[in-house]
């Protein structure tokens, strides 16, 4: 069933690529091939949401540790959660222990890592900080994926191991063997010669609300919108970034009125996870579906509440969409969104960079695509 349905998705591949060569498609058919590739970015990420909670549990709800311990420490970034299974199988036992980092947080709540003693919490916050957290983190970092930051000194990089599509000069890189194992020995052994990390917080943080935990705490948060403890939820997936107008969704979180919840996918979340907003009737107002390809899960939640409330259309649901942008794989989940008919998204801090003004003016017609104001201005827009 599962390599029936890849297969389904790289055709689609040739078929889009194909069609970018067809200088005679309309308007109206470059629309429908944009939802169309939404469609499929929507099927991918079910494949991979199947794929990992078949071999990992359904993520539970989960407070992760955000301080440290006095072993010597390995921190693994990214998003491969099987990297991240062999890690922890080859260091049980050795003394030292794994941290999470950005992407990698939401492993912590998947059932079959909880096993791990040596699992001791994530360290750090977004991807764009990792520059000063390497320096005092002080062991190893096993970067799985994208998201490296040029380190400034020699010494970080020289602790900086990459494996799978991750890679930067001058790091070592671990390859796996033709069954897919890999041996993290020499990460291990760097590991034992190291100083502990140093905290730079302390306290734990939840997380775990990926759909099925969430959908079974349905009757809970249907009473809470009736009753109207809960007045809206607003999604505020999406990627982090060093730009100082990425300080709007702070701030926009830390104002918003206490019958607010919010949805969260990707390292956005960061931005907001750590801030005290508190919860409506035991239901926490920051829920963290996962990594960012885990957005499959809100647009599943949103569906399911769509359903339960007896409504026609996801857009009369009582949720706002105010996304953090950036580019990447950002791509396919806004797709995905526009694909499962969800209208009046805003982005920001600004628009997409792959936007002409002829394909900007299509999104804005069709489908309500805004940008952000103020932090008020938009309250105020959304509360309305």
């Amino acid at each position: 069933m599962m390599v029936r349905k890849l297969r389904e998705i790289y055709t689609f591949f040739y078929e889009a690529l194909n069609a970018t060569l067809n200088d005679s498609l309309s308007a109206e058919d470059l629309v429908t091939l944009t939802l169309k590739t939404g469609e499929y970015g929507v099927k991918a990420m079910a494949l991979l949401d199947d794929a990992n909670t078949s071999r990992y549990g359904k993520p539970e709800i989960t407070q992760v540790n955000i301080g440290v311990r006095s072993n010597s420490a390995i921190l693994i970034s990214g998003h491969d959660l099987t990297d991240l299974e062999q890690l922890l199988e080859q260091t049980s036992g050795t003394g030292v222990d794994v941290y999470t980092h950005s992407e990698m947080l939401p492993a912590h709540s998947y059932p079959a890592f909880k096993k791990y003693n040596n699992l001791a919490g994530n360290y750090g916050n977004a991807w764009w900080k990792q520059v000063e957290e390497f320096e005092t983190f002080h062991g190893p970092i096993l970067f799985t994926t994208n998201c490296i930051v040029p380190p400034r000194s020699e010494e970080v990089r020289k602790r900086i191991f990459t494996t799978g599509s991750a890679g930067f000069p001058g790091c070592n890189h671990i390859q796996a063997d033709p069954d897919g194992k890999k041996d993290f020995s020499e990460i291990i052994a760097m590991a034992k010669k190291l100083p502990a990390p140093d905290a730079i917080e302390n306290g734990t943080i939840v997380g775990g609300f990926a759909h099925n935990q969430v959908l079974a705490l349905a009757d809970k948060v249907v009473d809470a919108v009736k009753s109207g403890a809960i007045k809206r939820f607003f999604v505020m997936a999406g990627c982090d970034g060093r730009m100082k107008t990425r300080e709007y969704y702070t701030e926009f979180a830390r104002k918003l009125p206490k019958n607010t919840v919010i949805l969260t996918a990707g390292c956005a979340k960061y931005r907001y996870n750590k801030l005290q907003l508190g919860d409506i009737g035991g239901i926490p107002r920051v829920l963290d579906a996962g990594q960012c390809n885990d957005s499959y899960s809100l647009a599943v939640i949103a569906l399911k509440l769509k359903e339960v409330f007896g409504l026609d259309d996801i857009n009369q649901l009582p949720i706002t969409f105010n996304i953090a942008w950036y580019e990447q794989k950002a791509v396919i989940v806004l797709l995905a969104l526009l694909y499962l008919g969800v209208k009046n998204i805003h982005l920001g801090p600004t628009l997409p960079g792959f936007l002409s003004p002829n394909v900007a003016k299509v999104l804005v017609e069709t489908f309500g695509i805004a940008g952000i104001g103020t932090v008020e201005d938009d309250i105020e827009l959304f509360m309305a």
